[in-house]
């Protein structure tokens, strides 16, 4: 009998030590994205003597890549939903130069044109998911289309001349949080930020507690949620300090508080709601999602729609960062951030994928793009590199896959809402079996 009871303790070890990072998951697989950005961190850390997390430098880091993983957080919607967008960096550079044009030109106050960009976005949107959804061409071609039309209306608009966008409208790319009150040696508003965000983990790991306590689910040990709000707290807190110590005038980046207003957006979205579920039912078997009820071409046309109107706001920003919107703004952003959603997990046949996972392949290929270029890399070898460790990223994982092993990527990516059934194969569109992982309640009951 003793014998009987202590493989159950040893599993159930393992599983509750996988909980500190992986919510309901019970194996350290789940943490391998994330364990590699930490890693390149260090040595980037060592590499450059200290550079990399210099507060000058993480401010600089924000600011540089807040559209593309903005673009991730739209991009890895599309891909779960079994489509891609190649118009992304089209699309936000034409709604760009119009922005850029309706403030210098029109006279719009920075908000009017926010808003006009947004609406712009969405009708692009619009534009491309009626021929997707309702049409049924592919979205591959769709995008292709789109990304010609869109670079080639960029240029026509503009007269492929640059544009130099109002001081007012540069904070949203550029600004970073004003600060305010007595000098303590620190950014003040950084400090009340990065209190809120400790403030709100800890009260989302006891709310996360006490839904499972109501939903007469198991709980992790104490222990597991002590040791993940420590490890939490201390990077926020760490990550605070950095921010709110840079030269006087820099804190944490006004283009940051967006992209994190929508991570938490999003990340609600997919993980709470019908429409996200739906999302993944989609993409993992159409087929069964319909018959089960799930609007397919609404789906599909919102997922093309919303990745157009991020579109907007990335392209808004970026003018904004640059203080100038031109022929070439745009240019090779859908590889970024395609790269971004596939090394944090998404998969190509569609079905798998997390907002969170994404943000955490942007931030690999932003922290590598930094780092190399402190070390004085040349921009084409910086390009090959980043080319493999897409390629080793997603390669692993398939070769896992073919050895009979779970997905690794997706043992990662899985929603915390998935629970038994994910480990069985699932047929997809095209009558194959793939290990996709989705969320266990993806269709409507």
């Amino acid at each position: 009998m003793s014998a009987t009871r202590e493989a159950p303790k040893k599993s159930g070890g393992i599983r509750d030590l996988g909980k500190i990072f992986g919510g309901t998951q019970g194996t350290g697989r789940q943490v391998g994205i994330l364990g590699a950005l930490v890693v390149i961190i260090v040595v980037f850390q060592i590499w450059t003597g200290g550079l990399t997390l210099n507060p000058i430098n993480l401010i600089n880091l924000v600011n540089q890549n807040a559209y593309v993983l903005i673009l991730a957080i739209g991009m890895v919607m599309v891909i779960i939903a079994g489509h891609i967008d190649l118009s992304v960096g089209s699309s936000a550079a034409f709604v760009g130069i119009v922005v850029a044009t309706a403030m210098v030109s029109w006279h719009f106050p920075p908000a009017a044109a926010i808003v006009l960009g947004l609406v712009l976005g969405a009708a692009i949107g619009a534009w491309q998911g009626w021929w997707v959804a309702y049409v049924g061409v592919p979205a591959f071609i769709v995008t292709l289309a789109g990304m010609l039309i869109f670079r080639g209306a960029n240029q026509f608009f503009g007269n492929s001349n640059t544009v130099t966008v109002p001081s007012s409208f540069n904070v949203i790319g550029g600004g970073s949080i004003p600060d305010f009150g007595p000098d303590f040696g620190f950014s003040n508003g950084t400090l009340i930020l990065g209190a809120l965000v400790i403030v709100a983990l800890v009260w989302q790991e006891f709310r996360h507690r006490r839904t499972q306590v109501l939903m007469g689910e198991e709980n992790a040990p104490v222990w597991v949620t002590a040791v993940k709000l420590v490890i939490l707290v201390a990077v926020a807190g760490g990550a605070t300090d950095l921010f709110a110590t840079g030269r006087i005038g820099t804190s944490y980046p006004i283009s940051g508080i967006i992209l994190g207003v929508l991570v938490l957006i999003y990340s609600f979205i997919t993980r709470n709601t019908t429409f996200g579920r739906h999302i993944y039912a989609v993409g993992g078997n159409w087929r069964a999602a319909e018959l089960s009820g799930v609007k397919i071409k609404r789906i599909n046309f919102f997922v093309i729609l919303n990745m157009s109107v991020l579109a907007s706001v990335a392209g808004m920003i970026g003018v904004a960062r640059a203080g100038a919107s031109g022929p070439g703004d745009g240019t090779g952003w859908e590889l970024d951030a395609i790269a971004a959603v596939f090394i944090g997990g998404a998969a190509v046949a569609g079905g798998i994928g997390t907002i969170v996972g994404s943000i955490v392949g942007g931030l690999v290929i932003a922290v590598l793009n930094n780092g190399l270029q402190l070390l004085g890399v040349s921009n084409d070898r910086v390009q090959m590199i980043k080319g493999l460790v897409l390629l080793l990223a997603v390669g692993v994982d398939v070769y896992s896959k073919k050895q009979g092993r779970p997905s690794i990527i997706g043992r990662f990516t899985r929603s915390p809402d998935a629970s038994a059934p994910l480990n069985r194969p699932v047929i997809g569109p095209s009558n194959s079996t793939e290990d996709t992982v989705r969320p266990s309640s993806t269709t409507p009951n």
